[in-house]
């Protein structure tokens, strides 16, 4: 491990990070997402503050029993936070893969962060530290019983996760807490997989091909750095969200039929633009991009512009049919649906703390008023894709189970269902682990 007292890519001082991320760990505490918070951080500190929050997070209910372990009752929230994002580093192993800075210069630069912003708590943050320097070992051995500290997740979570996926759920657990990689998409009205490899690794950059357009970089590189990134050649997309579109399009499996030009098509839930983009790089649509958020909204605004694509966006809840839609029905909807990202907790690491135990029936009660509002503007013979990054079944299987129920007349289409974030998932294609998903794909019977 470096022992540098700065970061290496900006020169920033280590405290000046520290502090930051204790920012952003504070807020996300307080309710906050890390991507707002983040966003009050000066450009030039952000990567690396970033990196620092979420490690932090990735170790946070290790960080949080440490912390008991040692002052039961909490100091201010900032200085909590401080302490959380050192303890984190402190409580991996000595040569854990990934550490950065050696521990004591990482003691030393939180002591300095804490004179600078909580001078009366800098004594505190320095016996803390240097106590857990020393007693590592003795502090963490208490722990092993504790499933929180264990697993950095909430205990309701691993509850549902352990029901829901009784032979898996260990390892969702550990993969939660891996990095995930960095795919890209490449624009299949521009270019293809093969030719997108070859221009990266003449930029210097190295990737391998795991999907029809799908690649999987050797390490995670600044967009800025991507050949053609602002042309519209590529973007950044998990190849199990790579899997929507085509599933939609067909043809899926054996017997399907794709959908003819110019079809009329509905993406229920669009921002940030992601999947809408995919469609129409792969046919000629006539897309409506719906999302209730208008703000997120422009996201796919921005998506569509930078990628040369058109689709017609609106500000809307589409529940709320009466006021957006035209009465014209749909050949095809993709309800990629409001969920808990129980899924994609490896790029969000945020989002295991934010959620709550009553968000999960709270969003299923959604995911069933989506289905139940678009599924009479889908014609006879119309398709749609039920999508959430969830890993949890009640906003999947169980989901689609008892919507079938209520829509006699939906037809179940070969659909990749669940797909947790692990390597052994047959659909990754030699990728590494996708994020979870679930996907299913019901027709509507008739003509």
């Amino acid at each position: 491990m470096s022992p540098r007292a700065s970061d290496a890519a900006t020169g920033t001082p280590l405290s000046v990070l520290l502090a930051q991320a204790a920012d952003a760990v504070a807020a996300v505490r307080a309710g906050r997402s890390l991507t707002d918070a983040l966003a009050a951080t000066p450009a030039s500190t952000r990567a690396g503050t970033q990196a620092l929050a979420f490690d932090a997070l990735r170790e946070l209910g290790r960080a949080q029993a440490l912390r008991a372990a040692m002052v039961s009752k909490a100091p201010p929230p900032w200085v909590d936070a401080l302490l959380q994002v050192a303890l984190g580093f402190i409580s991996r192993e000595a040569d854990s893969a990934g550490s950065t800075y050696a521990p004591h210069t990482l003691v030393n630069q939180a002591v300095e962060a804490a004179k600078r912003r909580a001078p009366a708590q800098s004594g505190l943050v320095n016996a803390v530290l240097r106590r857990a320097l020393r007693e590592r070992d003795a502090l963490l051995a208490p722990l092993a019983g504790d499933a929180v500290a264990r697993w950095n997740h909430p205990r309701w979570w691993i509850e549902r996760l352990r029901r829901d996926w009784p032979q898996q759920w260990e390892a969702v657990l550990a993969a939660d807490n891996e990095r995930a990689p960095m795919t890209l998409r490449v624009n299949a009205r521009r270019g293809d997989a093969a030719g997108y490899v070859a221009r990266l690794a003449e930029a210097g950059l190295a990737a391998r091909q795991v999907g029809p357009q799908a690649i999987e970089l050797a390490r995670p590189a600044p967009v800025t750095a991507l050949p053609g990134f602002a042309d519209g050649d590529v973007s950044v997309q998990d190849l199990a969200a790579q899997w929507a579109a085509p599933l939609l399009l067909g043809p899926a499996f054996d017997g399907d039929t794709p959908l003819p030009a110019g079809a009329r098509v509905l993406d229920a839930c669009a921002a940030p633009g992601g999947k809408t983009a995919h469609l129409l790089e792969l046919a000629e649509l006539d897309v409506l991009a719906l999302d209730a958020d208008a703000e997120r909204l422009k996201r796919v605004d921005e998506t569509l512009s930078r990628l040369k694509l058109a689709a017609r966006t609106q500000a809307a809840d589409a529940r709320e049919v009466d006021g957006w839609w035209d009465g014209r029905p749909f050949d095809a909807i993709l309800l990629d649906a409001p969920c808990s990202a129980s899924g994609i907790v490896r790029r969000h690491p945020d989002v295991r703390w934010l959620r709550r135990a009553a968000d999960i029936d709270a969003l299923s009660r959604t995911q069933a008023g989506l289905l139940d509002a678009l599924w009479p503007l889908l014609k006879p013979g119309g398709r749609l894709v039920y999508a959430t990054c969830s890993v949890f079944r009640g906003e999947g299987q169980q989901q689609i189970d008892a919507f079938l129920q209520r829509a006699p007349d939906g037809c179940r289409r070969p659909s990749p269902g669940h797909r947790l974030p692990l390597a052994d998932n047959a659909e990754t294609s030699g990728a590494s682990a996708t994020d979870g998903f679930f996907y299913e794909r019901i027709d509507k019977q008739g003509r």
